[in-house]
């Protein structure tokens, strides 16, 4: 028996000998696990969720949801989330309040504003009004807006988000067609041919946006595509009409947010990610 032990001894021995000079090796090939990239998500109600009907509990008046499109794309592109979007923001609240996360390491910005600036809201609110009041001259005072001030002011936004995120993969984000153009909500009195024009309106604020993100580079979704059947008043709404709280009216509701807006952001956010690695 005294020889079993010796032996077994110059086995453990001989093991350990073999494990310590593996676990180097072992150690080496383990992959470095990888920093979540940095996304910040800038905007107004559409950005922030308002229409979803569910809000964090945030301290602010923003109206931030769970299930608005920078959330929602945030967790599948394993990022880390810096939710700035708040509801009634206009360019400049997100040139002066917005862009404190901004930096040569941030990965992703998504960005969509304009609507406000237009005063699209308060065009919808004047146009609901019951008759003998109409909304032909605030309609045509967005349009002038969007075409004549909106540029110069996008323009600005954008080179100062560039200026801080100089790296960052930027997305800007337009807006849909609100309406199917028909006369099914009595409440809000909202004629065809008014609906036709505000749709009108959409398009220019788009084709607006388009160009001035074009002109930086940045790329553009457009979600008029994806919401088309889908607008208030459709079969199946993607977007809510005449809403109690009025707050939610005219916004995108949960569907329309990870139908609609999530996968295109999500694609384009994917694409120039994949642009930037072939160029890499």
């Amino acid at each position: 028996m005294a020889s079993v032990v010796p032996r077994r001894n110059r086995l453990v021995t001989l093991a350990i000998a073999v494990l310590a000079g593996l676990a180097p090796a072992v150690l080496w090939a383990l992959p470095a696990q990888a920093a979540a990239p940095l996304y910040t998500a800038l905007g107004d109600s559409y950005a922030s969720g308002v229409g979803t009907r569910t809000y964090y509990s945030d301290g602010t008046s923003c109206y931030r949801s769970p299930y608005a499109y920078p959330v929602l794309d945030a967790n599948q592109l394993g990022a880390s989330l810096t939710f700035a979007a708040c509801s009634g923001a206009r360019v400049a609240d997100v040139s002066n309040n917005q862009l404190g996360s901004l930096s040569s390491s941030t990965n992703y910005v998504t960005l969509t504003v304009g609507g406000n600036d237009a005063g699209f809201s308060s065009v919808i609110t004047q146009c609901a009004k019951p008759w003998p009041y109409t909304c032909w001259g605030d309609i045509d005072n967005a349009n002038n807006y969007i075409r004549n001030t909106l540029p110069g002011t996008l323009d600005a936004l954008y080179n100062k988000i560039r200026s801080r995120a100089p790296y960052a993969r930027v997305v800007i984000v337009g807006y849909p067609r609100l309406f199917n153009e028909s006369d099914c909500q009595s409440l809000a009195r909202i004629s065809p041919g008014e609906q036709a024009a505000l749709n009108d309106t959409a398009d220019l604020l788009n084709e607006t946006i388009k160009a001035r993100a074009v002109a930086h580079s940045f790329r553009f979704v457009d979600p008029r595509t994806a919401f088309t059947g889908h607008a208030v008043c459709d079969s199946v709404e993607w977007l809510n009409g005449l809403s109690d709280p009025i707050m939610e009216s005219y916004h995108p509701n949960r569907t329309g947010q990870s139908a609609g807006y999530a996968p295109l952001v999500k694609s384009a956010l994917s694409a120039t990610a994949a642009t930037a690695a072939g160029k890499a």
